[in-house]
């Protein structure tokens, strides 16, 4: 596992991160310090994680916006179907 001080920038590796930790946690027979630790990480990877979703959102606002200012927003297509959710 990587150490906490090389945490990982991009989505994919803070998600691979993220899944490592849960089931470490999960897994149980911690000592209650490792616990924290791995839960404070977590929490960390989390809030990175939810700050490049917002950049990747406010990045797609921006290419979908039209000339007059106004933001157009679309839902994401599911890739399970490649269809829009609700159609």
């Amino acid at each position: 596992m990587e150490p906490a001080d090389k945490a990982p920038e991009r989505f994919d590796d803070i998600l691979v991160r993220l899944r490592a930790l849960v089931d470490r946690l999960e897994g149980g027979n911690l000592p209650l310090e490792d616990g924290l630790r791995f839960f404070e990480e977590g929490m960390d990877l989390c809030r990175r994680g939810a700050e490049i979703l917002d950049r990747a959102e406010k990045r797609v606002e921006v290419l979908l916006s039209t000339a007059g200012g106004n933001v157009k927003t679309a839902p994401l297509a599911d890739p399970g179907n490649g269809r829009a959710e609700g159609e």
